[in-house]
């Protein structure tokens, strides 16, 4: 039995718009792009609905800060991969954005299996932009899917730029912090070990102190 602390109503919206993914999918493999579009828009909603419950209502948990994060990055992936596949975005920005995502996942997995730590992401500006431009590729897409009359080829072309530019570019600020971030936890200063001989004591006292070090790796 799940505690209903934990699965709350904005954790609940989470996993639905988690559930909706497959069905975005299947509705754009059968080429069926309105309702695909509908879906798309309402995970959109959902995503800004379930974090606004959850501070007006205080009721933020560990679980939604991991799936909601997971709930969005799930959608846009599997919407490069899809739309990619079949034509409908470039193969570059495709392989690109997939890419990115695969290499910071693996680097976060290595990373903790060599520090047994893991970092803490902070979001960036560039990384904020590069989501924005992803969400704005793909949204462009279903829209000019849905009605090919509505596509601007100047806007199309600029927002593939944009969201290009912003993917690499928040890739390699990822890389950079990580690597610092491992530099850091390499230069910890040891355990230090001291003795105090005290007055009327002859009994070595021994005292232990480290001065830990953990910074924080901010995710692009």
């Amino acid at each position: 039995m799940i505690p209903s602390a934990i699965l709350n109503l904005p954790n609940s919206i989470t996993l639905l718009r988690i559930g909706a993914i497959p069905i975005f999918l299947i509705l754009l493999t059968d080429r069926r792009y309105t309702e695909a579009l509908i879906v798309f828009a309402l995970a959109g909603v959902t995503d800004s609905l379930d974090g606004a419950i959850a501070r007006l209502t205080d009721t933020r948990t560990t679980l939604g800060s991991y799936i909601d994060p997971l709930a969005d990055k799930l959608l846009l992936v599997s919407s490069f991969l899809i739309l990619t596949f079949l034509g409908f975005i470039p193969h570059w920005l495709g392989i690109l954005v997939i890419t990115r995502d695969v290499i910071i996942l693996l680097g976060f997995i290595v990373l903790f299996m060599i520090t047994g730590r893991s970092i803490v992401i902070r979001p960036t500006f560039v990384g904020k932009a590069c989501t924005f431009f992803q969400l704005l590729t793909v949204t462009q897409t279903l829209v000019a899917l849905h009605n090919p009359d509505w596509r601007s080829l100047l806007l199309w072309y600029s927002t593939l730029t944009l969201a290009g530019g912003a993917t690499a570019v928040s890739g390699i600020q990822y890389l950079i912090r990580a690597f610092q971030w491992l530099h850091w936890q390499e230069e910890e200063p040891p355990l230090h070990i001291t003795h105090d001989l005290r007055t009327g004591n002859h009994d070595h006292q021994q005292r232990y102190s480290t001065q830990a070090r953990i910074p924080e790796a901010t995710r692009g």
